[in-house]
């Protein structure tokens, strides 16, 4: 822009004498601002669609988007034409667009009515590229009664002569001149056979294709390191590849209109405004060849041109585990692999008197210990399957509970590699330290965005690079390190077995793959109820309205029966005459409506024996759950005492902001003693977020006596979240001796949720000994549900050892269903009515003590008496008497 190139030019000649270099280094640092596009981590937004290597539905009419696929992909297309003809109209045509652009070709596979069956190739006819049948489709005389005329949209293809032929006589006509320019089509053609179509209906077909032929400028000797004869305005000498970097590239390129050049897909941006440097190291990993022989990064993925940009090349960000890079107003890419470091940063290189802020540990809220996702499965035919989930119990109990999320990669057909970028995915969140640190012109002005440098021991890579008008210049840095991409210790992808053909539904007599096993039903009382589990596979066919069970005790002839009325559910469990200790038989049928032959299934035997009814079992799990929640409890009270301080001085210390910042400051001072009062106003507004914060700071010390109250007050707006705090301490101090009160209430909204929060904390320390106190009241409201919780804690010691006791109230959400739940944790529990005549109630080392009960149902396992005279049994119905 000609504003900031006059200023640049301005700034050269102050400090270096109007050199042509620095004006263009300073002109593109204020121009564009260098900024990393950071892919989606923790993907807190949910995108406005999938985007997936399957177009999944028919589309009809002309009101469609342009589209196309990178990469490998299956879709059913755009249906723009349909014709009838001959004799009862036994011909059919219609005409389905796949994809814009020149596209490869088909994979020799199409799915109908749900299996899988070969393309054969025929001769062609006409102008079409390839022409096939599909396998099984034939008549009584073996001739095909399914064709497929496949045109790959080249510049210059000539109409479907055929379907001009055949429809002139029709009221609806393809006409000579419909040669979709630029479009990549298939004729399918059917002649009626009540064989193969009668039953089933029309066929709907999926077809596989082999998406856009791309430009590989690493293949284009006429570029800056390239080599072949590939040329950027030739697309014949381009080629097919499911490269991740060269999708990006060619979708930055844009896909143009044979006529009127004008870009249909992608951004249109031409190879001066490319990083090609990035992008030829980028295409250089993603073809490199992992320890089991497969490249390592691969992926497809269907776009229109209504898509957002930016979102577009997220996927192909993410198929690589790389970051989308602007540096100095050109687009490139940085590949998820490991890098040498251009640099060592050192103390020298910092400039003391400007502001850094460092977070070496991001907070236990924005890291995860337990990803999940999904990828797009080949042997699923095309369907989602999910990848082997990625978690380290280490760093579990490190965070104090699980935190789990998912990122899919629905772009990635491969299980491999999509299991190879979740785990990096999952690395790069806990390494997660980033830094915003000044440096020296020598240092700035000898790296960029996208490499890394080392400092402090350890690696990182430079996000951002900025630069004020006076040249001062700032790295924003995210740690790294090369272990995240090691091979080692990540797993191969699932194993996807493909689903067999369905079964025609008139042929089912019994259920399929039938089978029993014993389970336990948790009762209301909280006893565990042994029960028979029997599953099958879910049979399609609506005339089937029950299964129906028969059931035996092994080596008994009474027969038990039962029934499951839904028989698509596939499970079903009963307690009806089921005991404890037994092996069981059982054997199935089906009710039909209309009634039709039906019959058993082979006789099956349970694998072991049903489980004893057991008393209250689900309290080992209330105990896990209750444990883990005072755990979070004890590492917010570090958390809220230990850092807030610290916070809160670098904070009122924080300087060169951009904005308007008004300081007023009273000092008095004699000797060693100090008072003073300092205020601080500061605001700051971008293009995407306005900040106003107010801070205060009073003292009085004299000597070893310290007196403090600090205050922070903060708004801060953005375009999709808002944020109040108020945060306040009161210090005081004698030789050591402390004592402290802290307040913090925030209140936060997004597009994901709000949460409001008021903590009130007081801690006092002397000569080796503490005690800590903790009232925190928390609500949150969400799309997974609305959760509140009020808690207190408290915590004594010494540094040796400590005691806690607290207890907390809630409400929370699990498995979309809104419960309640109180916790208290003590030595001794107790509930008394505050008179002498009535003993209290005490739960202490495990019991529960009550010296008298009024129970009107007692449900029990076991009673013995406390000097072990007698035991009775009452879940194997026996009585003991000992002498």
């Amino acid at each position: 822009m000609a504003i900031f190139t006059s200023i640049a030019t301005a700034i050269a000649g102050a400090l270096f004498g109007g050199s042509a270099l620095a004006a263009s280094l300073i002109g593109g640092a204020l121009a564009f601002g260098a900024k990393l596009a950071i892919g989606k981590l923790s993907q807190q937004k949910q995108q406005k669609r999938k985007y997936t290597a399957v177009q999944g539905e028919i589309q009809f009419g002309g009101d469609v988007p342009v589209g196309t696929l990178y990469g490998v992909g299956k879709t059913k297309g755009q249906r723009t034409f349909y014709a009838k003809w001959g004799s009862g109209n036994k011909w059919n045509a219609e005409v389905f667009v796949l994809a814009n652009g020149w596209c490869d070709g088909l994979e020799p596979y199409v799915y109908i009515y749900g299996e899988k069956k070969a393309l054969v190739s025929r001769p062609v006819i006409g102008n079409e590229v390839a022409n096939y049948h599909i396998e099984g489709f034939v008549n009584g005389s073996g001739d095909p009664v399914l064709t497929i005329r496949f045109y790959d949209g080249r510049p210059g293809q000539l109409v479907d002569q055929k379907l001009v032929d055949v429809s002139a006589a029709l009221g609806n006509k393809w006409k000579s001149t419909s040669v979709n320019a630029g479009i990549c089509y298939v004729v399918v053609e059917r002649v009626y056979s009540d064989k193969l179509f009668g039953s089933k209906g029309r066929p709907e077909l999926e077809f596989v294709l082999r998406g856009l032929r791309e430009y590989d400028p690493r293949k284009d000797s006429t570029v800056a390191g390239g080599s072949g004869t590939q040329r950027l305005n030739t697309p014949s000498t381009w080629v097919h590849t499911k490269n991740p970097a060269v999708h990006r590239l060619n979708y930055q390129l844009g896909l143009r209109a044979l006529v009127s050049g004008r870009t249909l897909i992608g951004e249109g941006k031409s190879l001066g405004q490319i990083d090609l440097a990035t992008y030829f190291v980028a295409m250089n990993v993603c073809d490199t060849l992992r320890a089991n022989g497969k490249k390592t990064y691969e992926c497809s993925v269907f776009v229109s041109g209504d898509d957002d940009h930016t979102e577009v090349l997220k996927q192909f960000d993410d198929a690589m585990a790389g970051y989308g890079l602007n540096r100095r107003g050109l687009s490139g890419v940085i590949p998820g692999a490991p890098q040498i470091p251009v640099k060592d940063l050192t103390v020298a290189d910092i400039p003391v008197d400007r502001a850094k802020d460092m977070q070496f540990r991001p907070s236990a809220f924005e890291r995860f210990n337990h990803l999940s996702g999904q990828f797009t499965s080949i042997e699923s035919m095309w369907n989602p399957e999910s990848l082997k989930p990625v978690y380290v119990n280490a760093d579990i109990a490190a965070d104090g509970r699980n935190r789990q999320t998912s990122i899919d990669f629905l772009q990635v057909t491969d299980p491999d590699i999509a299991q190879y970028l979740l785990n990096i995915r999952y690395r790069q969140n806990r390494m997660g330290g980033k830094a915003t640190v000044p440096v020296s012109r020598r240092f700035g002005l000898a790296v960029q965005e996208g490499e890394w440098i080392t400092w402090r021991g350890k690696s990182w890579l430079i996000s951002e690079w900025r630069a004020d008008e006076r040249l001062r210049i700032t790295l924003v840095l995210s740690e790294t390190s090369a272990a995240i991409y090691d091979d080692d210790g990540i797993q191969p992808g699932p194993v996807v077995i493909p689903p067999t053909p369905p079964i025609n539904p008139s042929l089912l007599s019994t259920v399929q793959n039938f089978n029993v096993a014993v389970g336990m039903i948790n009762g209301a009382q909280g006893y565990d109820t042994p029960a028979l589990v029997f599953t099958w596979t879910p049979p399609d066919d609506p005339t089937i309205t029950a299964v129906r069970f028969v059931y035996q005790i092994e080596g008994t002839t009474e027969l038990f029966e039962d029934q499951c009325t839904s028989p698509e559910d596939g499970l079903f469990r009963t307690t009806k005459n089921v005991i404890s200790g037994k092996v069981y038989n059982a054997r199935a049928t089906i009710t039909t409506v209309p009634d039709r032959l039906r019959t058993f299934t082979p006789w099956m035997t349970t694998a072991q024996p049903t489980g004893l009814q057991t008393l209250l079992t689900g309290l080992q799990q209330l105990q896990d759950d209750a444990l883990n929640r005072f755990k979070e409890l004890q590492q917010e009270m570090d958390e809220f005492f230990r850092p807030r301080l610290v916070e809160l001085l670098d904070a009122f210390s924080l300087e060169g902001a951009v904005g308007q910042i008004e300081r007023q400051q009273i000092v008095a001072s004699i000797g060693d003693a100090l008072a003073q009062i300092t205020e601080e106003r500061r605001v700051r507004v971008s293009e995407n977020e306005a900040t106003a914060q107010l801070l205060t700071y009073l003292q009085a010390s004299l000597g070893g006596t310290n007196a403090r109250l600090i205050t922070e007050e903060t708004v801060r707006a953005a375009s999709d979240s808002a944020l109040a705090s108020s945060i306040t301490t009161l210090d005081a101090e004698v030789d050591g001796n402390l004592a402290r009160l802290i307040a913090e209430e925030t209140a936060r909204a997004d597009g994901d949720g709000a949460l409001a929060t008021s903590i009130s904390g007081v801690s006092a320390d002397f000569n080796g000994r503490f005690a800590q106190g903790l009232v925190k009241f928390e609500a949150v409201a969400a799309p997974t549900g609305v959760d509140a919780r009020f808690s207190v804690l408290l915590r004594a010691g010494t540094n040796q050892s400590f005691k806690v006791s607290g207890f907390y109230v809630e409400l929370y959400t699990e498995g979309g269903v809104q419960k309640s739940r109180m916790a208290v944790q003590a030595d001794q529990f107790l509930v008394t009515s505050g008179k002498n005549r009535h003993y209290p109630l005490v739960f202490e080392n495990g019991e529960l003590k009550l010296a008298i009960a009024n129970i009107g149902t007692v449900n029990a396992g076991l009673l013995q008496s406390l000097n072990g005279k007698m035991k009775i049994d009452l879940n194997n119905g026996t009585i003991e008497i000992f002498s």
